[in-house]
């Protein structure tokens, strides 16, 4: 069978294609539903303007504490948008949720920003798509798993690799046929050199920014200039660096392909070992171990050098007593032990439904079919009232298991996790760490009173 057949065939099987797109034109067909953003910069206008590709949507509010990144939004949305109408703006999310007219709240600002307004979103009547990771802190993603049960809304987490049009296919032409046998080790890898190097001079945030709005409930540092727009990550205080960026996303993906839980228990070591003279807080070299029943996940990063594997810097390995599944974002390569076929695939591209897709700015071009499909399940979910692909709970536990190996690696020691009761087992040390302090006047989340 050739590949595409394959693709069409095991695609059309999955609920990201069949029972997803019916049940997502039905949505389309309905009402026109009214989406609001908050994070008006890269990645939220890349989810916003897929959103727009799949369904007559109505943009009617973007928010943002950059007053020109706002306006940009605004005149790009009105481009694109079918009605031509250009959307209200807001600087302050609060504001704009208690309009209480949106059906849709999509939610892309800096980690330390993902819990407030999240939570605010569903207690509105909206259904939410956050990005990952869902939390800085692992208090943080339990009250926004409790926010979006108690009041009954569809929350979609951007793990957006569970509808990646090459990995369902991998995923059902290799693991689910069986040909790696019993499946008992797994690797997940970033050798990106994405961690910011050098030391710029503290200076003053730029007039269109309100700093102190962007900071928030996190700590406040000095600005540098990193933490607007895009190097936030560099810090700790906004995010968990390269484990809560680049880890959530392949550790997940291995976890929906293997059907994976909560892990047991969890090791990470490393640190800031070559990078020494940059500003940035985040480690540039880190191991963690996720142990789960008969299957451990491990995952290395290291921000310098050369990758083990130069054909597969930012990616998953599945070790099966037949052979190796390798996959990242381009592509996917089966090798079977001994004389079977390998298998191949590649990046869905569409430009012969979305050209806008070749032209549009700091799009990352392999991801957008897999930002559409997420979309196109976010809408028939909510059609349905169902848990989408990348539910708020799926999101929940592959973002705190990162979370927990950061302080798995600030403590030196093994963590074991108890679900049910979100703590970690004897261990108040790591307890303590699981919520961390909010500036004032920000009060933070909880999960038995959100």
């Amino acid at each position: 069978m050739r590949r595409r057949d394959f693709l069409h065939g095991a695609l059309a099987a999955t609920g990201v294609v069949a029972a997803t797109r019916e049940a997502a034109a039905e949505v389309i067909e309905g009402p026109t539903l009214r989406v609001g953003l908050i994070g008006a910069g890269w990645y939220g206008k890349v989810d916003l303007l897929r959103l727009i590709q799949v369904a007559p949507v109505e943009v009617v509010s973007l928010c943002d504490v950059d007053s020109a990144m706002l306006e940009e939004a605004a005149e790009i949305v009105a481009a694109r948008q079918r009605s031509g109408s250009r959307p209200r703006l807001f600087k302050d999310y609060r504001t704009m949720l208690a309009e209480k007219d949106l059906d849709i709240v999509l939610i892309a600002t800096p980690d330390h920003w993902h819990a407030l307004p999240m939570i605010e979103a569903v207690r509105s009547g909206a259904d939410v798509y956050v990005q990952k990771p869902t939390a800085v802190d692992v208090v943080e993603s339990h009250a926004m798993l409790a926010a979006a049960r108690k009041y009954g809304r569809v929350v979609q987490v951007g793990t957006q690799r569970r509808s990646t049009p090459h990995l369902i296919e991998a995923r059902d032409r290799v693991v689910r046929e069986g040909l790696l046998g019993k499946i008992a080790h797994a690797e997940v890898c970033c050798y990106y050199h994405m961690r910011p190097t050098g030391n710029p001079p503290v200076t003053a945030p730029p007039p269109t920014l309100d700093y102190e709005m962007w900071v928030g409930p996190a700590p406040k540092t000095e600005f540098c200039g990193w933490q607007h727009p895009r190097r936030w990550r560099a810090f700790m205080e906004y995010s968990n660096g390269i484990v809560g960026d680049m880890c959530v996303h392949m550790y997940d993906m291995v976890r929906w392909m293997l059907g994976l839980g909560w892990p047991k228990r969890i090791t990470s070591s490393g640190g800031i070992f070559v990078q020494q003279d940059s500003r940035a807080n985040t480690s540039d070299t880190q191991t963690a171990l996720f142990e789960h029943d008969e299957i451990n996940v491990v995952w290395t990063h290291r921000s310098w050098g050369v990758p083990p594997d130069p054909e597969y810097p930012w990616a998953a390995f599945l070790y099966g007593e037949k052979g190796t599944l390798k996959l990242d974002v381009h592509k996917y390569e089966f090798v079977p032990r001994g004389q079977g076929e390998r298998l191949t695939g590649t990046a869905l591209y569409e430009y012969d439904k979305y050209p806008e897709d070749e032209t549009e700015k700091d799009l990352e071009r392999h991801v957008a079919s897999a930002v559409r499909w997420h979309m196109l399940d976010l809408l028939a979910n909510i059609k349905t009232r169902g848990r989408p692909v990348a539910d708020i709970e799926q999101g929940h536990i592959s973002s705190v298991s990162c979370i927990l190996a950061n302080i798995a690696m600030q403590l030196g020691r093994t963590l074991r996790w108890d679900p049910e009761h979100h703590r970690v087992v004897d261990d108040e040390q790591a307890n303590q760490l699981l919520a961390r302090a909010y500036r004032q006047p920000w009060q933070h989340p909880d999960p038995d009173n959100v």
